[in-house]
Parts: C-alpha cells; sequence; structure tokens
C-alpha cells in the first residue's frame, strides 16, 4: 500500500486575489501564492487550500452548499465571535464535545466553510 498524504483542497471563487485576502483576513491563513488562475493558501500544518478561479478552467461554479474540507481552528467560541463581530454570518456551534464541534460560514462566492475544534 503507498503511503498518502493529503496535501490541498480545493475551493472554487470568482476571484483568487481577493479571495485569498479575505480568507487571509477572517481565517488567517498565509498567502503563499495568488493570481488570475488561483490562490495557495496555508496555515499550521502541511495542507493547503487552493482557491480556483475561472481562469484555471475548473469546471465547478462558487457557492458549494458544504464545505470540500475543514478548518481547525485553536479556540472556536473566539474565532465564531471574531467573525461574527466582522459580519460574517457564522451559524451555531454544533457537535459533540466528546467528538468534535463545529459552525460554518460562508465565504464572500457563498461556499460553505466548515469550522472545527479539532
Amino acid at each position: 500500500m503507498p503511503v498518502t498524504a493529503i496535501t490541498t483542497a480545493f475551493i472554487p471563487v470568482r476571484n483568487p486575489v481577493a479571495s485569498a485576502g479575505w480568507y487571509s483576513a477572517m481565517l488567517g491563513l498565509d498567502v503563499v501564492k495568488a493570481d488570475s488562475f488561483s490562490a495557495v493558501l496555508s496555515g499550521a500544518g502541511t495542507a493547503s487550500v487552493t482557491l480556483m478561479g475561472p481562469d484555471s478552467g475548473i469546471k465547478t461554479s462558487p457557492g458549494l452548499a458544504w464545505a470540500t474540507c475543514n478548518f481547525r481552528v485553536e479556540d472556536l467560541a473566539r474565532c465564531r465571535a471574531e467573525l461574527a463581530g466582522s459580519g460574517v454570518a457564522a451559524g451555531p456551534v454544533q457537535g459533540s464535545p466528546d467528538v468534535c464541534l463545529f459552525f460554518t460560514v460562508k465565504d464572500p462566492d457563498g461556499n460553505t466553510l466548515l469550522l472545527t475544534d479539532r
């Protein structure tokens, strides 16, 4: 069996450069690169997120109804409060403290993002 690493998740957006700015400001992710094709973002850990714009040829439109990945944050309640304070509509915290707590938000392109405590 080969050793497999998960390296990136893809999220369709209208403008990768503008979206990268939002993800950096709202989620604290680092922008590794951003152009009209895509933007690569990194955080703690080895995986990354690639925001794919129309110039990339991606066949999926922005506005994903459910998250393609999750974003683990250090303090879920604080993150939710900060997002809400920035005008981002954050859903209620759900789940189980024994398994995983989470909430959802939508990015400016209407993609549902999942934020988790683990």
